[in-house]
């Protein structure tokens, strides 16, 4: 089973800024599941550790080409095993690299972008591709609830900015997507809307406490 895991996460369990998951060594050593965490630079020293390894030296690659939304875009994706490398991070297996290239078909503007992650799954578990294709679900989900949280909720021009708001608000919009979803709702605005006409009652029952 893998749990993929986003957001700013240390291995102490703590979080800062961001959607946080379950703690990485609860998902190995309790749940049995791995997981695939996108390391973003609000985590600045794993991000440190991450990006100042020997990258240049990598053998493990994959290349993938498509076009599709006006767009051409490539992504070189290298895996490299960290066992050994004394990254501090529990059950570290792989780190990965992912540089993405997109080129605008109408404009000919070229935007580069590289990403990091960390996964327990070994080579033997997840080769380079398959750590590609991990990584690209779990941005395909997170700009899924972005935009959903965006356009229904205006997370965009919330003025809850200072301390954990920002990240306990986004975990409260998270609940509230997933759990209409969960409940057949399609669609998130027309769901809280249903739930709105009766708002002592459904809410609750959505959550399985009326």
């Amino acid at each position: 089973m893998l749990r993929r895991a986003t957001g700013a996460l240390r291995p102490d369990g703590g979080h800062g800024h961001g959607r946080c998951p379950a703690h990485p060594a609860r998902l190995v050593e309790e749940k049995k599941a791995h997981y695939l965490l996108v390391v973003k630079a609000n985590q600045p020293e794993l991000h440190r550790q991450l990006r100042s390894l020997p990258w240049k030296d990598v053998t493990a690659r994959r290349y993938d080409r498509e076009i599709g939304h006006g767009r051409r875009e490539t992504r070189a994706t290298r895996a490299l095993t960290v066992t050994d490398l004394g990254l501090d991070f529990p059950h570290a297996a792989q780190a990965v690299r992912i540089l993405r290239y997109r080129t605008n078909l109408t404009t000919g503007v070229i935007s580069r972008q590289t990403a990091y992650a960390i996964t327990d799954l070994t080579s033997h578990q997840a080769s380079p591709r398959r750590l590609g294709q991990l990584a690209r679900s779990q941005w395909t989900i997170e700009n899924r609830l972005h935009f959903v949280r965006d356009t229904t909720f205006a997370e965009d021009a919330s003025k809850i900015r200072t301390g954990h708001g920002p990240e306990n608000m986004a975990t409260l919009r998270n609940l509230a997507i997933n759990t209409l979803r969960a409940a057949g709702h399609r669609n998130i605005a027309a769901g809280i809307r249903h739930v709105s006409y009766q708002p002592f009652t459904r809410p609750l029952a959505l959550l399985g406490i009326a």
